[in-house]
């Protein structure tokens, strides 16, 4: 799939001529700590080494912290509009944002605009109605099940068909796309890149940990994750059981764990400091959303050389995860199977190694030097 032909060599060497001074603009809502302001920091990265002029343009405050490392060789316009706290203002916060994005589009005059993530997307496409500027849309979730107004479900359909292209991260996740549209769609993965990590000898005897990563939200399914774990707890009293994130569903979650008398083994740890610091600290890694785009944290797991245990959802996982080969697949919401994944690998650590030996190597698919050469020719494609 990745291979370096000369067809491909001719196109890399081109893309990379075109994008010498082109004028790229990234719409994203917020530059925190999420899986697509990773991938956001990476590529306007990327792009800068290979020339670019980048503009970052997001929702967010100001004053509010960049996780992630952009560096300092790229512009930010961080508009301060954020979708809560609307209450009181003559307009929407979707209308705003539409209206001032629009508004620095037209003042930076940019050779192409790329979004991410499905109402970022919206927002651009119709922020630049008129306008002609090419522009990318990159689908980072499953929008059939990730929530939304219903205004939001009706108009979407039809501002992708003004997209020039359409990016989505699986080719599962390109159903999607309303069909008139599939023929605009361009498959990228994301990034995944080989993470050295200590050796298990600095816990020195202490209990192994197990790792969820993510928003504290519903659709991370940490409910079923602490459940489950709270089934096993009892026969695996050397390991226990770290959640790694912030969200809305922190108090609840938090009530959960002591509900189930799991205070003592089960520990909320907030973000990490660096962009994958959990990893060193992890000995088994559980992804048990509901449903995903492309879920980064898996991919950082199994390129640590982590034993990971995911949910076959929609999507993503199960172009990462070889259910018994390079992982363990379970259903989503299903409590007993994520237990019986859990006791099984807590209890043989042969498997755990093999599994996370086994990880690594699939990983290689999605090197960061394959995957930036699609995200190349797809611009250079789109302002042609």
């Amino acid at each position: 799939m990745f291979r370096s032909d000369t067809s491909e060599m001719t196109i890399r060497h081109e893309g990379d001529a075109c994008l010498a001074g082109l004028r790229i603009c990234i719409v994203l809502a917020a530059l925190g700590a999420g899986g697509a302001e990773r991938v956001v920091a990476w590529l306007a990265n990327h792009l800068t080494d290979r020339g670019a002029a980048v503009t970052i343009v997001s929702f967010d405050s100001p004053t509010d912290p960049i996780f992630h490392d952009f560096g300092n060789r790229m512009a930010f316009i961080r508009l301060d509009i954020p979708v809560k706290g609307s209450a009181g203002k003559r307009l929407p916060a979707p209308i705003r944002r539409t209206v001032a994005l629009r508004g620095v589009l037209h003042e930076l005059a940019p050779d192409i605009a790329i979004g991410f993530l499905t109402k970022i997307n919206a927002l651009l496409l119709a922020a630049t109605l008129g306008m002609r500027i090419p522009v990318l849309v990159s689908e980072r979730n499953n929008p059939h099940l990730q929530p939304a107004h219903w205004a939001w479900k009706y108009a979407l359909p039809l501002l992708y068909g003004r997209a020039t292209g359409i990016l989505c991260q699986t080719q599962a996740s390109t159903i999607c796309i309303a069909p008139p549209w599939r023929k605009r769609v361009t498959v990228i993965p994301n990034p995944v890149a080989l993470t050295a990590v200590p050796s298990r000898s600095r816990w020195n005897g202490a209990a192994f940990r197990i790792a969820g990563v993510g928003r504290l939200e519903h659709q991370k399914g940490f409910d079923i994750l602490i459940r489950a774990f709270a089934k096993i707890a009892a026969e695996r009293p050397e390991w226990n059981l770290d959640i790694w994130g912030q969200g809305p569903d922190l108090t609840a979650l938090q009530a959960l764990r002591d509900e189930l008398g799991m205070a003592h083994r089960v520990a909320f740890r907030g973000l990490s400091l660096t962009p994958g610091g959990w990893v060193a600290e992890t000995d088994l890694f559980v992804l048990a959303s509901r449903y995903e785009g492309f879920p980064n944290v898996l991919g950082e797991a199994m390129a640590a050389g982590l034993p990971v245990i995911a949910t076959n959802c929609d999507f993503g996982p199960s172009e990462l995860v070889d259910g018994g080969h390079t992982g363990l697949l379970v259903p989503p919401d299903d409590i007993t199977a994520m237990a019986a994944a859990l006791a099984q690998l807590t209890g043989d650590g042969d498997l755990r190694t093999q599994l996370g030996s086994a990880a690594v190597a699939v990983t290689r698919r999605f090197s960061p030097d394959a995957v930036a050469r699609m995200w190349r020719q797809a611009i250079v494609a789109a302002v042609r």
